[in-house]
C-alpha cells in the first residue's frame, strides 16, 4: 500500500524539529554520515560543481559549508521554521533557502544543477519513485545526485511510518524511505540515470549503525 502524505502535517512535524534541531552557534560543516569527521566529503558532489541544490536543506551548515567554498548553492525545505531560521543565521553567505515541498519545487523550477544532494533529508522522506525522475530532470549532463540516510532494518522495507517524539500526544508522523542498496540502484536507473552505486558505509564503531550513502550520474 502506498504511503499518503499529508504535507501540511509534515510541515508542522518539521517545523517542530527545528526548534529543538537548530543550534544558534553552530558552524558550517559538510559530513554525510552521522559520525562527525568520518566518511568521504564534498568530493562525491563532482569535480569542482559550479551549483548545487540540497533537498531537506534544515540547519543549512552543509550548504552554506559550500557557498563558501565559490559554489552557488541552493537548499529547499519544508519547514517554514526552519527555512526563517536558516535565513537569518547565515544572511551574507550566498546561501540561498526556499521553503517548499520537494515534489512542487522540482515539477515548477525549472532550473538546473551541477549536483542535487541530501544528508539524512528529503530523499529519505519521499517517494524515490516520484522523486528521483525529477532530480534527474534538474541535473545537467554528467551530473551528480548523492544522499545518504540510516540503511534499511533488515526485512523492513518500502515506506515506513514514523511518529514523532514518544508514543503519547498528539499524532504527528511521517514516512521514511528504506531499500537494500540494489534496490536504490534499481529505482535511480529506472529513472533516467546512467549508473548508480550504492553502499553501507561501517560506523566508526564495530556494532553501530551504518551509513547508507548512494551515488547515480545522469546521462
Amino acid at each position: 500500500m502506498p504511503a499518503h502524505h499529508d504535507i501540511a502535517a509534515e510541515a508542522e512535524l518539521w517545523d517542530a524539529y527545528a526548534v529543538s534541531a537548530f543550534e544558534e552557534d553552530a558552524e558550517p560543516g559538510f559530513c554525510w554520515t552521522q559520525y562527525a569527521g568520518h566518511g568521504p566529503g564534498p568530493e562525491l558532489l563532482g569535480d569542482a560543481p559550479r551549483s548545487v541544490l540540497e533537498i531537506g536543506c534544515g540547519t543549512g551548515r552543509a550548504l552554506v559549508h559550500l557557498a563558501r567554498r565559490g559554489v552557488a548553492a541552493r537548499g529547499v525545505d519544508l519547514s517554514p521554521v526552519m527555512v526563517a531560521k536558516a535565513s537569518a543565521k547565515w544572511a551574507g553567505t550566498g546561501a540561498e533557502f526556499v521553503c517548499a515541498e520537494v515534489l512542487e519545487h522540482l515539477g515548477a523550477d525549472e532550473r538546473t544543477y551541477d549536483a542535487v544532494y541530501s544528508v539524512f533529508g528529503a530523499i529519505w522522506f519521499t517517494d524515490p519513485g516520484r522523486l528521483f525522475p525529477l532530480v534527474r530532470r534538474r541535473l545537467r549532463p554528467g551530473g551528480v545526485l548523492v544522499f545518504s540516510q540510516p540503511p534499511a532494518i533488515p526485512g523492513a522495507y518500502g515506506p515506513q511510518g514514523m511518529y514523532k517524539g514518544g508514543f503519547a500526544g498528539r499524532a504527528m508522523f511521517t514516512y521514511r524511505y528504506s531499500y537494500r542498496p540494489a534496490v536504490w540502484e534499481r529505482l535511480l536507473t529506472r529513472a533516467g540515470f546512467a549508473t548508480a552505486d550504492a553502499q553501507v558505509l561501517d560506523a566508526p564503531h564495530p556494532g553501530h549503525i551504518g551509513t547508507l550513502l548512494v551515488r547515480a550520474v545522469a546521462p
